[in-house]
């Protein structure tokens, strides 16, 4: 209840109030989300982002919801409506297409420098992100498997040491990552990308850089045709 005389746009006012740093964890927490969501279809392609209800379940008020929704539109995971808001974008197979071509020459490149420099500790987190893949798997939960999964692939970037690099391959892995998730959603594609996640540790075990190499992009490869294969069906 308010005091007697209290200013009631000055109690509004100060309820928005948000401190500096915590604005900036509640924007980043926004986008981490929102792509997640977009990655997984949980707002499928076509959808509008309807503000109220982001604000709620996020626990955010509009200003970093509005900010987060900004980025989304420059990774081109949204397209934003002029006075209307914004709609999740539709996944165009051919551009899809050429951001593999992109990703995987990154992250064959990538392989290759860090085949040259790679620790044994790194080996063995790797290794851990792998089994989980492996588990989540099994157990059918896309969810945590896509998330191990693309931990083993940026750790391979990570370790390159090519912070350029690095940098790129985030930037555009937020915008194939939703391909990704979808190529999943089929049962057989799925059991075969866990088979090719097991080569590839395998020859990383064994320190085989030419093999790494091969086998990753045969592996980034075979989810592009999976993808081109389902262009048409409802889930792409």
């Amino acid at each position: 209840m308010r005091e007697p005389g209290q200013d009631p746009g000055r109690e509004a006012a100060a309820e928005t109030v948000v401190e500096p740093g915590r604005k900036g964890r509640l924007y980043g927490t926004a986008v981490a989300e929102l792509r997640r969501l977009i990655a997984t279809g949980r707002i499928p392609a076509g959808q509008r982002l309807r503000e109220r209800e982001l604000c709620e379940s996020l626990g955010i008020s509009r200003t970093p919801l509005r900010e987060a929704i900004r980025t989304l539109g420059t990774e081109g995971l949204v397209t934003l409506l002029p006075n209307r808001g914004a709609v999740v974008s539709e996944l165009d197979v051919e551009e899809v297409a050429q951001l593999y071509q992109v990703v995987c020459a990154l992250e064959t490149l990538a392989a290759g420098l860090a085949m040259e420099r790679i620790t044994d500790e790194q080996i063995a987190e790797i290794g851990m992100h792998h089994y989980r893949l492996v588990r989540h798997q099994l157990r059918g939960e896309l969810d945590g498997y896509f998330e191990a999964n693309q931990a083993v692939h940026r750790s391979l970037v990570e370790i390159s040491g090519n912070d350029v690099l690095l940098s790129v391959w985030d930037m555009l892995a937020v915008r194939v990552n939703r391909a990704r998730y979808q190529t999943n959603l089929k049962p057989e594609r799925w059991a075969q990308a866990t088979r090719e996640h097991e080569a590839i540790f395998q020859a990383i075990r064994e320190r085989d850089r030419p093999r790494v190499v091969e086998l990753l992009r045969d592996h980034l490869m075979s989810g592009l045709a999976a993808i081109q294969g389902s262009d048409g069906d409802e889930r792409p």
